[in-house]
């Protein structure tokens, strides 16, 4: 993975599929990654959205979580660019 922003859609994924999904996006990430922007939707109910939300908040590869106007999407900002 190289360049800027990876995107991610965990739509239809449970929350051990979406934690390894995650994960190996996370380690193969190289230093041209700076967020990972993961698309997991509102309308379907908020398991995967709090699931990221705690268990990447506080990953040491992330750097901080960002939610931007789109409910259905968290971004994972790994490095500043």
């Amino acid at each position: 993975m190289t360049g800027g922003t990876v995107t991610l859609d965990l739509h239809g994924m449970n929350r051990v599929q979406a934690k390894a999904a995650i994960d190996a996006a996370l380690r193969r990430a190289g230093p041209g990654v700076y967020r990972l922007e993961l698309i997991h939707g509102y309308h379907g109910g908020s398991a995967l959205r709090d699931m990221i939300r705690e268990t990447y908040g506080r990953h040491p590869k992330v750097k901080r979580l960002e939610i931007g106007l789109n409910p259905g999407t968290t971004e994972l900002v790994l490095r500043e660019y």
